[in-house]
């Protein structure tokens, strides 16, 4: 059974075929729900989306660190020291929201690509697998690729960036 043969909507495919995982733990439902979610949409839209959070919680990140940065008797003396290591201290909050929408995305395609699905029937743990039919397949292989495979390769610039701004930050601070 196809898209078209259903009116084309994505949800139809899935709804014609009897499966006893709940509704909320299907593959596809949890990508929805990743979309709806207004922390893992900022990767899965524009790059300005993923960008402006991430500086926003750096700059917010950025007093504390450098109230902390401050505590030290040698960056105090010198002020660029203790911008330069506020500023890569700061790094550290982004970058943890980052792999926390990595971790997020990745769970999605991988339960997405996989053949079978694992899922909890009752909620009391008792761990049940059911094999995605063949239809199910096609369409959440499509997901996949073209909807959350972009996201992941975003995320991995984005946090490959981050990361040599602060490894950046860090050496200037020692080099100075």
């Amino acid at each position: 059974m196809n898209a078209e043969a259903t009116g084309g909507d994505a949800g139809q495919v899935q709804a014609a075929i009897p499966c006893p995982v709940p509704p909320e733990q299907r593959p596809l439902r949890e990508y929805e729900q990743l979309l709806r979610s207004w922390f893992f949409v900022w990767p899965s839209s524009q790059p300005r989306a993923l960008i402006k959070p991430l500086l926003i919680s750096w700059l917010l990140a950025l007093a504390p660190s450098l109230l902390v940065s401050s505590g030290s008797l040698n960056l105090r003396h010198d002020p660029v020291r203790l911008l330069l290591a506020a500023a890569a201290a700061a790094l550290l909050l982004p970058l943890f929201l980052l792999l926390r929408q990595w971790l997020g995305w990745t769970y999605v395609q991988r339960r997405l690509v996989a053949i079978e699905v694992a899922y909890e029937e009752s909620g009391w743990y008792d761990g049940q697998i059911w094999e995605k039919p063949l239809a199910w397949r096609q369409q959440d292989l499509l997901v996949a690729t073209h909807q959350v495979k972009p996201v992941l390769v975003r995320l991995r610039r984005t946090i490959l960036a981050t990361t040599a701004l602060l490894l950046a930050g860090t050496g200037l601070c020692q080099a100075f």
